[in-house]
């Protein structure tokens, strides 16, 4: 018997090793088995495939253990992995190694770490283990290279597994990454005082130790109120001292039992609705429950505050009472932490959420709860995608519109939301894409009758979508000349806001205080030395940062160019607007949300709840304070640089532009109406502009359609672009002219370039970029991604360009 196996490497096929007769019966397609590539390079892979042909090219060697008794991932995991591998142009190694939390994953580049906390007592183990730990104890780490020369044995993984689980030591990526359940300890009354007439007869003889009594009283009092207590529970209720407890405990009236818990708390499994659907939102579900009849995939286009999410509520509840599973995916974190209050008020316990601030024993619980079905519903972000449903009815896309869902780096470059439509395929489930702004794809995708197509054009309590004033910043002028931050129209209607103790939301793309800054005299400006950017100006940390690669310099004084010492700051990031409405607004309470101000699991929903709670009355943010968030009491909104967002090199800047600005201003008026959104513009004639300021989604897509399919980009076409990087810019231009050749014979209508991009230095690697716009024709694009392939596989083997990296981005979102 043979095995096809997927190993956490970039490998172009995955490679087959033979099954020992001893572990035929035991090995399954999923599970995780140990095997050796190249001389003594070990691996856990996942088991793929099981068969009876040999290969012919080469001998295949032994798989050398088994690592799982049940499979942790299933067949339909297994099929998203190849056809992303297929469709994004990577490996099914890399694509494991996005899916599989830290704990699923070993090699033999493992490292084992010493735990202090076990001692020197090494009585208990057994021969191999005591080597081990002896050479632990001296080195305090070992390579798992080195534990195969103390054992004089390749088959060191199940003396080192029985040694984690004594808790000998620690092993994988780090400390805090390696999986163990995590204990609690109990307090139990003994079964002898489980008689009210012996527990009253305890009490009423109780003599000497009244602290202890007073315990035993607290004790039954959480006993009835919580129904199980916890001994830092009960310590922290009584103020008793851990003495105290211990007295107890050795007269016998009470047991302490060390139990797993749960890292993550849940409520108690409840299915709860306690709403009605207007008769718009009612309409809405049942238009979607009929548009699943016919076709898999639906596209909800409801405008903001339309009420979409109570719509998912119902349908959620329809398919968890029919025993499925549901997918909920978001594009930020910043949004889960909303939206799964409102879910868990209606779902209880049967909903959990999995993104990446989580750490990797919070993953592992999270895992095995979707795994065995415990879980019904998840929220979370596009990694969620890779989590192992085993009955999935429902994939509940929300924001589908949002660049976020695609992952840009590393491999695997997938995009969460088509690779989902792919995903419900295995299980025959629905896909729901929701949005207040569809991507164009979606919307003609919908329109040519390939989704169905529901729409929801008014807001919840019939409230009017906000007015929209567009202020012309050319006509105002500064002293400086530089860039209006905040505009005499904007500044009064923050007074009005703030007055009538309303709360106002402030955007800005760009998080600091100032992009960049500029020598007076000459015009030097401060550039990365690793990358062709200028330096953004922190000014809490009193650094200079590139946003680029993330290197810290200190603040520039003196011009490298002229000596000057004279600086002017141009433009403004979220840091100086915060600092400017201090200046203009000392009795507000101000906050901001970016990505440097939100950091830690907690920071998104703190800062979230402030700002609901009315503790806060402006907040300035990045596009973190545009996606689907809900407040109460926003009654304007001001976008502070329209003109940034719409000046970028990209074929999708205008799509982007609206759908930001559109999602911007739904956060103004969602509850009591008369909201207000303020737009400053210098390029106020810009046709998005009057898109945005009639809330016209289908005039813009009329327009962007019209351009796309003139100058084919998608969705009249698929685009594939390569990136090529290395550090001398020679070498990356003719490694990509090379590349390009190769297309000119049955490609040469469809390739762009090659070109530097508008940033051409990252990281000290010189870029080319090369575009692809191909016709949506199967066999065609399988052609070019056989071409690119080859080609890629060609420069690697040619001296001159083994050093180039050389990326495939399809469908590229930039």
């Amino acid at each position: 018997m043979y095995a096809e196996i997927i190993i956490p490497l970039a490998l172009p096929k995955n490679y087959t090793w033979q099954v020992p007769t001893q572990f035929q019966e035991q090995i399954r397609v999923g599970c995780r088995v140990e095997v050796v590539l190249g001389k003594n390079k070990k691996y856990a892979g996942v088991v793929k495939r099981l068969h009876f042909d040999k290969p012919t090219a080469f001998e295949p060697k032994d798989i050398l253990n088994i690592l799982d008794v049940e499979p942790i991932v299933f067949e339909e995991q297994l099929k998203l992995w190849e056809w992303i591998a297929d469709y994004y142009m990577c490996s099914e190694g890399e694509v494991m190694s996005a899916a599989l939390p830290s704990h699923f994953k070993l090699s033999s580049e493992t490292i084992l770490i010493r735990n202090d906390e076990y001692g020197d007592d090494f009585s208990q183990l057994d021969h191999d283990e005591y080597l081990v730990a002896e050479a632990l104890l001296i080195k305090k780490e070992l390579k798992l290279s080195e534990v195969q020369q103390i054992l004089d044995s390749s088959h060191v993984y199940p003396v080192i597994k029985r040694m984690i689980d004594k808790k000998v030591c620690f092993v994988w990526e780090s400390l805090k990454e390696t999986y163990s359940p995590k204990k609690e300890t109990f307090v139990i009354l003994s079964p002898e005082y489980e008689s009210e007439e012996k527990l009253s007869d305890l009490m009423n003889n109780w003599k000497r130790a009244p602290k202890q009594l007073d315990l035993l009283l607290s004790y039954l009092h959480l006993i009835k109120t919580t129904g199980e207590v916890s001994k830092s529970e009960l310590l922290k209720k009584s103020g008793a001292s851990e003495a105290q407890l211990k007295g107890l405990e050795e007269k016998k009236i009470i047991r302490l039992e060390k139990r797993s818990i749960d890292r993550i708390q849940y409520l108690p499994r409840n299915v709860n609705i306690d709403f009605q659907l207007t008769a718009a939102q009612e309409t809405a579900l049942q238009s979607v429950k009929e548009k699943f009849s016919e076709k898999n995939v639906c596209l909800l286009h409801g405008i903001t505050s339309s009420g979409k999410t109570l719509v998912y509520i119902k349908l959620i509840e329809q398919f968890i009472k029919e025993g499925k599973q549901v997918m909920y995916l978001l594009p930020e974190i910043a949004l889960t932490s909303q939206i799964i209050r409102r879910l868990q008020k209606h779902f209880g316990g049967y909903i959990g959420i999995y993104h990446s601030k989580f750490n990797q024993n919070e993953r592992i619980e999270i895992w095995n709860k979707i795994k065995s079905g415990e879980l019904k519903i998840i929220l979370g972000a596009r990694s969620s995608l890779f989590l192992p449903f085993s009955n999935l009815g429902l994939i509940i896309v929300d924001e589908e519109h949002d660049a976020s869902f695609k992952q840009q780096d590393p491999a695997p470059r997938y995009n969460a939301r088509d690779s989902a439509i792919f995903y419900a395929t295995l299980f025959q489930a629905k896909v729901l894409l929701g949005t207040a702004t569809p991507s164009v794809e979606s919307y003609y995708n919908a329109i040519q009758n390939k989704y169905g197509l529901v729409e929801m054009p008014e807001r919840y309590g019939a409230f009017e979508l906000p007015e929209i004033d567009i202020i012309d910043t050319k006509q105002i002028v500064t002293k400086d000349k530089s860039k209006i931050t905040l505009s005499p129209q904007l500044k009064a209607s923050i007074e009005q806001s703030l007055a009538s103790q309303k709360q106002v939301i402030l955007f800005q793309n760009r998080r600091g205080y100032s992009p960049y800054q500029i020598c007076m005299v000459c015009g030097w400006i401060p550039q990365c030395k690793y990358c062709d950017v200028s330096l953004t100006y922190h000014k809490l940390t009193n650094k200079l940062i590139c946003h680029y690669c993330g290197t810290v310099y200190p603040t520039v004084e003196t011009c490298a160019a002229c000596g000057n010492h004279k600086f002017i700051q141009k433009n403004f990031g979220t840091e100086k607007i915060e600092e400017q409405l201090e200046e203009l607004f000392p009795k507000a309470r101000i906050a901001r949300m970016d990505i440097d101000s939100v950091r830690g699991k907690q920071a998104h929903d703190q800062l979230i709840q402030q700002f609901e709670q009315q503790r806060l009355d402006i907040l300035v943010g990045t596009q973190m304070v545009v996606k689907g968030l809900d407040f109460d009491h926003v009654n304007l909104v001001g976008i502070l640089d329209a003109d940034s967002l719409l000046s970028f090199a990209d074929f999708r800047v205008n799509e982007r532009a609206f759908q930001l600005m559109e999602q911007v201003s739904g956060r103004a008026g969602r509850k009591q109406g008369e909201g207000k959104v303020m737009i400053q513009a210098a390029n106020t004639r810009h046709p998005v502009l009057h898109f945005v300021q009639q809330h016209d989604y289908k005039i813009f897509f009329k327009f962007e359609i019209d351009h796309r399919q003139r100058f084919f980009y998608p969705p009249f076409s698929r685009v594939i672009l390569i990136t090529f990087r290395h550090k001398i810019k020679e070498v990356v231009q003719s490694a990509s002219q090379i590349f390009a050749a190769a297309f000119q014979k049955d490609f040469s209508d469809y390739v762009v370039g090659p070109a530097e991009p508008v940033v051409n230095r990252v990281r000290n690697q010189f870029l080319m970029e090369l575009l692809l716009k191909l016709p949506k024709d199967a066999a065609l694009i399988h052609r070019c991604k056989e071409l690119i392939h080859h080609q890629i596989a060609a420069l690697n083997n040619d001296k001159r360009f083994r050093s180039v990296v050389i990326i495939a981005d399809v469908d590229a979102c930039r």
